[in-house]
């Protein structure tokens, strides 16, 4: 799917909405405190965003800056030269070092926006073996933040590759003026005060949660074209949206951008089928035509027409990766989704319509998850796994009930919309 070129606004330059771009994700985005150290990742092709981000943090009172910076082109170069039993390991060591420094008080801030295909010519059993590796070394790390225990962020950086890939019939500088734009329209950096539409989003989204959190509802029921799925809820579960304070008591914004509503499912109250309507770009790879069934909780019946393969090796990453851990709530006219554009990226398609994430449940998605053990949460339901991989299931075809406990059906989307 493809839209027009949108022009460029001729009242800020594209420098200028870079500046707010990351303006934004320091202030609102990462809630950034004074005196603490960020630690970034970006690809080679975000370096002019991640300068800007560098220097709002500085400004912003940061006491240390360190990027990570990845080169794709040498990605690759493993896969077409490296050894066999090299693509069971990872760098430990460097992820061990991130989990310390989170530890220790920083910030986490990552630059999406590589090649969305970069690995779909490689052998899927070496790239699912590299994944799971990469999961398990990550794992530390990514304990901390789905456990929101620092401010972390993530924001966005339009790349030829990626470019090309969203508007593959454009010329490529066409394409990439084009894919900013769409960045910045969805970052609301090229509104009169970001920073103010922000927050009234973001008010707007803690609204939404606070009016399901009323209702604490036991399952939530989708059907449309190929999908009618049960989602059992989990025990005390919470529905949060936008942001959310810290364990370190930061107020941050996860995603930006972001336009769902959330919560975790129980682990093992799952029940139907459900058909994905969008692909999904893991880890370099396009997985395509998605279909699931699931039983008890657990995916029982899994086929892709593209990357079945790669889906087939990340389901059996570990026990866990099977079930789900989040279920999101989007409106099938968010800005994203009205754009008419397939962005090939998970932190944009997941906010274009409602979708599910098989793996790892966020903790405080729970009345007081921050104070209980993996143990208590594991109880209410909560999910465990080295991953968490959101699939897009939403459309505007898709019709929605809230399940009460005594089994009562309450509707709560029609053809993609909030009733």
């Amino acid at each position: 799917m493809s839209a027009p070129i949108a022009a460029a606004s001729p009242a800020l330059s594209h420098e200028q909405k870079l500046q707010r771009l990351a303006e934004v994700a320091i202030r609102v985005g990462l809630g950034l405190r004074r005196g603490q150290e960020l630690v970034m990742t970006a690809t080679l092709d975000a370096v002019p965003l991640a300068r800007r981000i560098t220097q709002q943090a500085y400004l912003a009172g940061a006491s240390l800056v360190t990027t990570l910076l990845a080169d794709e082109e040498s990605a690759l170069l493993r896969f077409r030269h490296g050894e066999d039993e090299g693509f069971d390991h990872a760098a430990a060591w460097l992820y061990d070092g991130m989990a310390e420094a989170f530890r220790k008080g920083a910030a986490r801030l990552a630059i999406t926006g590589g090649d969305p295909a970069l690995l779909s010519q490689q052998d899927p059993e070496k790239v699912g073996r590299a994944n799971r590796a990469l999961s398990q070394a990550y794992r530390g790390a990514m304990e901390m933040i789905t456990r929101h225990e620092i401010n972390w962020t993530i924001v966005a950086a339009a790349t030829p590759a990626w470019a090309a890939a969203v508007f593959p019939e454009a010329p490529a500088a066409a394409a990439l003026d084009a894919l900013w734009e769409a960045i910045f329209a969805a970052s609301r950096v090229d509104l009169p005060d970001p920073v103010a539409a922000w927050r009234e989003h973001d008010a707007a989204l803690h609204r939404r949660a606070d009016a399901l959190n009323a209702r604490r509802y036991a399952a939530l029921h989708f059907r449309g074209p190929g999908t009618d799925l049960r989602v059992g809820l989990a025990d005390d579960h919470l529905w949060l949206g936008g942001g959310t304070a810290a364990g370190n008591g930061q107020y941050c914004i996860p995603n930006m951008p972001t336009e769902e509503v959330f919560t975790t499912p129980h682990r093992e109250r799952t029940e139907g089928a459900v058909v994905s309507t969008r692909p999904l770009s893991h880890q370099g790879t396009m997985i395509e035509g998605i279909r699931v069934r699931f039983a008890a909780g657990r995916v029982v019946e899994a086929s892709a027409t593209k990357g079945a393969e790669v889906l087939r090796r990340m389901l059996e990453t570990d026990e866990g990766a099977g079930r789900l851990g989040e279920v999101a709530l989007v409106p099938h006219s968010s800005p994203i989704a009205r754009s008419g554009l397939l962005f090939n990226n998970t932190l944009f398609d997941e906010n274009a319509a409602c979708h599910i994430a098989l793996g790892r449940a966020y903790s405080n998605c729970f009345r007081g998850g921050d104070k209980l053990t993996p143990e208590q949460l594991a109880e209410r339901g909560a999910n465990d796994s080295l991953i968490h991989v959101d699939w897009m299931i939403g459309s505007g075809q898709m019709d929605l009930d809230g399940l009460t406990a005594s089994g009562a059906a309450e509707p709560l989307m029609r053809q993609g919309e909030w009733v």
